[in-house]
């Protein structure tokens, strides 16, 4: 199972997030990458947004517990260019998610399609769920 998320989400949100209608300034930093997670069958899937992003720039890394992507869309680049509004996002991304010990860090799968990174995050097997047979008739003995 999935812990928690980055705990500063909100706060950049607020702080750094789109320019609300007036040019982006060179130092405000982009907001977090969206996300979406949910358990499907035996793996955990995570979802993030990361439109107009080279499949290259995209980095997934987990160390210890943490599994951390990192993505980078650059600026346009055009002298000539005078800037009316610019409310994409540029520059570097970053989101932490902390993992369980119910997820088999290992078997972390990874794809990108049309502006979204997929993550399929495996359930370690004891920690899946089974059934437990009930039997019928007087309960078990217990020694002492």
């Amino acid at each position: 199972m999935m812990v928690r998320t980055d705990p500063f989400r909100e706060l950049e949100r607020l702080m750094f997030g789109a320019g609300a209608g007036r040019v982006r300034q060179a130092s405000v930093r982009p907001a977090a990458i969206p996300m979406d997670a949910f358990r499907k069958g035996d793996e955990f899937v995570v979802t993030f947004d990361l439109p107009g992003v080279s499949p290259e720039s995209i980095d997934v890394n987990v160390e210890r517990n943490v599994l951390t992507v990192k993505a980078e869309r650059p600026a346009a680049k055009d002298e000539q260019v005078r800037w009316q509004v610019a409310e994409r996002p540029t520059g570097t991304f970053t989101r932490r998610v902390f993992l369980g010990e119910t997820l088999d860090r290992d078997g972390i799968q990874a794809s990108y399609d049309a502006g979204v990174l997929t993550l399929r995050v495996p359930v370690v097997e004891k920690a899946q769920s089974r059934r437990i047979a009930v039997t019928a008739g007087a309960p078990a003995q217990v020694e002492a």
